[in-house]
């Protein structure tokens, strides 16, 4: 792993310490400025919508304008943003809070996308599962320490310092990259179509972006891309119910019971990173893998809201956050196995999914609470993502039953009639896929 992906891996911990400060101060802020609870979801809405769209356009923008140039713009403009909200947090008009939701899910989508299609590059091949685990690792860490601090941050400063800070780590981070220039982009893309495999349609005449964006594209793969949409469905039901139970368990303190789940969560995705490294050859990982630590991140996530002893319940959430954040490497280096030119549009891609997937989730688990127990609410919806895992399980194995085939790793490919030249095999808002798992 080289001294500049280290630095950048860094310096995007930051940002998520940022961004998970500021995702509390906002909400808090979002209530002052609208008044209502209406208001503070409608400005929630607007930043996953933001996100969405953000989504169909990063793979074509990291294309035309470099991946290294989309991330410092989007740190950039989320920067000035914050500046210009910590500026006016005593009289901040809707509008100016409207325009500030977008440029943060706007620019937060554009930076993800861009960065884990360049990791490949950065780092080569055959190391992108270990960097992936330093991503997900910092990310968790600085989740656990931007949520533990909203509260004293905003207590001493106001949310004037909480907008500050965040705006702080965008800029460390764009410093970051303009000062080492880490390579993003290969200079002489392999000419894949020399191997008879079409790039994607132009979006438009063909029935839209999203259908242009999906064209093309391996079943298996987006069979995985929409489970892991499912998967953000289902993540949003624990973040949604957490909170009431915190305040159930612990009716004075509920914030400790919550800084408590997601700093066993975090160490959880630590060790996820810690096995991956020391396994087997990234190319061993397949989509198995990625289906199995579904299941396993949904059932714990489930026992997490059984009412378990403290150290089961402790235990429960550390296991989630283990199998949460192996799903994450997993699935994250698998889009990483296909061919540069198309690794913008696959996590462009799920970025909507996984958007979509949390924000429907968001408005159906808050609306079940109101006649459900969150121990069914959470069962419910992880439940349909472990039917989901499943389906996708007997696919693949249906699928090489029928070809003959000996299972596939991460970087092979299969010449089978309908997979395009690809085959699955080894892969960002905690508990809001913080992602969107923990997410």
């Amino acid at each position: 792993m080289n001294h500049r992906f280290r630095a950048v891996a860094s310096a995007y911990a930051a940002s998520a310490y940022g961004n998970y400060l500021n995702l509390i101060a906002l909400s808090l802020f979002s209530y002052e400025v609208t008044g209502t609870a209406f208001g503070v979801g409608a400005v929630a809405a607007l930043r996953l919508v933001s996100g969405f769209a953000a989504g169909l356009l990063a793979g074509a923008l990291s294309r035309r304008a470099g991946r290294r140039a989309v991330m410092i713009g989007a740190d950039a403009a989320q920067g000035v943003a914050m500046g210009v909200m910590a500026l006016c947090a005593e009289d901040t008009p809707l509008w100016l809070l409207g325009a500030a939701v977008v440029v943060l899910g706007a620019g937060n989508t554009f930076f993800t996308v861009s960065l884990r299609s360049a990791v490949p590059v950065m780092v080569g091949e055959e190391a992108r599962t270990r960097a992936n685990g330093m991503l997900v690792t910092g990310r968790s860490l600085g989740t656990v320490l931007g949520f533990a601090s909203a509260a004293p941050v905003i207590g001493s400063g106001g949310y004037a310092l909480a907008f500050t800070l965040n705006g702080v780590s965008f800029a460390v981070s764009a410093a970051v990259l303009l000062a080492l220039r880490p390579h993003t982009d290969r200079a002489d893309p392999p000419a894949e179509a020399a191997g008879g495999k079409a790039g994607p349609p132009p979006a438009g005449g063909g029935g839209g972006r999203l259908k242009g964006v999906v064209a093309g594209l391996p079943l298996l793969l987006l069979g995985m891309i929409l489970l892991r949409g499912i998967d953000a469905l289902a993540s949003s039901s624990h973040n949604v119910a957490l909170p009431v139970v915190a305040h159930a368990t612990r009716p004075a303190e509920p914030a400790v019971v919550m800084t408590q789940f997601w700093t066993a969560w975090a160490a959880g995705t630590v060790l996820a990173h810690l096995a991956l490294k020391r396994g087997r050859s990234e190319r061993a990982w397949g989509e198995r893998s990625f289906v199995l630590g579904t299941c396993a991140m949904s059932l714990s996530f489930v026992a997490a809201f059984l009412g378990l002893p403290a150290l089961a319940w402790v235990a429960a959430a550390a296991a989630a956050g283990f199998a949460d954040g192996w799903t994450e490497i997993v699935y994250t280096s698998r889009l990483q196995a296909v061919p540069d030119r198309e690794r913008g549009r696959l996590f462009g891609l799920s970025a909507v999914a996984e958007q979509s997937g949390f924000a429907l989730g968001m408005v159906a688990a808050a609306a079940a609470l109101e006649t459900w127990s969150a121990l069914a609410v959470v069962a419910v919806f992880h439940g349909a993502a472990v039917c989901a895992a499943l389906v996708l399980l007997l696919c693949t194995v249906r699928r090489r039953g029928a070809t003959g085939s000996r299972p596939s790793t991460a970087g092979e490919e299969d010449e089978g009639e309908d997979s395009h030249g690809t085959r699955t095999g080894a892969g960002g808002l905690p508990g809001s896929r913080a992602g969107s798992h923990g997410r």
